[in-house]
This record gives C-alpha cells, structure tokens and sequence, in this order.
C-alpha cells in the first residue's frame, strides 16, 4: 500500500475519533473535535497532492479517497443534526446528492467512462468544509461580530450540493441513457 493510500485510510481511522471526541462531555470537545476534522480535511488534499506527484495514482484510491471524504463530511454532518446544529432535511439534500452522484459514477465506471470533478463539485465540497468547520467552532470569530457565517456557509453548501449535482447529471446523462434501447 503506497504512501496516499495509507493517508486515505488515515482520514477514515480519524472519522470514528472525531465523532467521539464531539461527544466527550468535556471543555472545548467541539473545538477538538474541529480540529480533528479540520486535519482529517487537510489529508484529503495532501493524499491526492501526493498520489499524482509522485505518479501513485491506484483503483484503491479512486475508489477509497471519495468515500473517505463522503464519510467524514456525513459523520459531521450527521453529528451536527444531533446537536441541533444543522436541520436534518438539509443534510438529507446533501446525503442524498452524494449518493446519486456515487451511483453516477458507477455506472459510468463500467462503461469505462471517468466523469471528472467539476468546478462546482469543487465549490460544493469547499463550502461544505467551510460550513461544518464554522458550525463546529460555534461560528468563531464571526460570532464576536454578529455574523451568522456558519448558517450563510452551509446554505450556500446546500445550493451548490444541488447545483453541482444537477451539473453531474446534464452534463452525464448519456451515460444514463446509453443502456435503453
């Protein structure tokens, strides 16, 4: 197992730690708890960064480096709706966008068809960040100044959830369409 794809495993290791930091019952838990996901995020970049730099691009990477990220965002997400955070019909959007567009790219997979991230993929995922970053540190620092950053940040989140998804879809829908006859 090469270098990237240990650091992908790594920030799938961190999920469970994160989600039980969150609940420990003591001072500045939600703080840690960012802080984990906040370099559980950072090995996202780091293991593609490497993967393509040092040419150690796998099938296992394609496939674990998406749902390691899917898993950590959804883990936060899910924690932050226990919370009371996060309205439950808003990570639901999310959740479900993630699905349909994993299932997408199966089926283009075996077709032999790789359907690349987009801009507004990549918009999507750093707003989603963004937003549970903010929602973890209790909107800091923008909380000192009135801002409500945390709630403008995850609806943005969700518009570009639904944006980039529709995205996916037109630009792809062909390979939907490919098998009817």
């Amino acid at each position: 197992m090469n270098l990237a794809n240990k650091i992908t495993l790594l920030r799938v290791l961190m999920v469970p730690v994160f989600v039980v930091v969150f609940y420990l019952d003591i001072p500045f838990s939600n703080y840690l708890a960012a802080s984990i996901f906040i370099i559980a995020s950072f090995t996202d970049a780091l293991d593609g960064h490497i993967a393509r730099s040092r040419n150690l691009i796998t099938n296992f990477g394609k496939f674990a480096d998406p749902l390691a990220d899917k898993v950590l965002a959804a883990a936060a997400l899910i924690v932050l709706v226990s919370a009371g955070k996060v309205p439950a019909w808003v990570v639901i959007i999310i959740i479900a966008r993630e699905f349909a567009i994993s299932g997408f790219r199966i089926i283009a997979a075996s077709e032999g068809i790789t359907i690349a991230a987009s801009k507004w993929g990549k918009a999507k995922t750093i707003s989603q960040l963004t937003a549970i970053i903010l929602l973890l540190l209790n909107n800091f620092p923008f909380s000192y100044l009135g801002i409500p950053m945390d709630v403008f940040m995850l609806y943005l989140a969700l518009v570009l959830t639904i944006i980039s998804g529709a995205d996916y879809i037109i630009k792809n829908y062909h390979i939907l369409s490919s098998g009817d006859r």
